[in-house]
């Protein structure tokens, strides 16, 4: 890597746009970078190496003004260190909780695309029916449960 990028070189490298880069600096997230002396912005290795763990936090879905309190509490040095340490810890049980919540949705994903691979294996194999290929509608359908809203809006009185 090269001692110092342009701001479209570290665009490039990182996907972001250098209006964002611009942006990130003016939030705080990015220390104010290095200038060159017609003020081109400038960014050193070390510049790279935390916007890469920017690039991580956000793809953990951290909120914007955590990512401004974790870079505010580095730019305060060493002695925040257990600050940024349980700022982290708690936004990796946040993150954990995700996945968890995610692979339980894929779960029941797996589990339905397997209902209706076994829905067609059976259609496959039964004898032609008129009504083959259209959606199957019971003949006495039961009512679905009102959702919240209609449920709060059956118990209104009209006027």
């Amino acid at each position: 890597m090269a001692s110092l990028l342009t701001i479209a070189e570290v665009a490039e490298r990182t996907g972001l746009t250098a209006h964002t880069l611009r942006y990130y600096e003016r939030a705080g997230l990015i220390a104010p970078v290095a200038r060159a002396p017609g003020g081109q912005r400038r960014y050193a290795a070390s510049d790279m190496e935390w916007i890469g763990f920017l690039l991580r936090l956000r793809e953990t879905q951290m909120p914007i003004g955590q990512m401004q309190a974790f870079a505010r509490l580095r730019s305060e040095g060493n002695a925040t260190a257990p600050e940024r340490r349980e700022l982290l810890e708690q936004h990796l049980a946040q993150v954990l909780a995700t996945i968890t919540a995610m692979q339980q949705a894929a779960q029941v994903l797996q589990a339905k695309i397997g209902h209706y691979r076994d829905l067609e294996a059976s259609l496959r194999h039964t004898p032609s029916s008129p009504h083959q290929g259209s959606p199957h509608v019971p003949r006495n359908p039961t009512p679905l449960s009102p959702g919240p809203r209609q449920a709060a809006r059956n118990r209104r009185p009209r006027r």
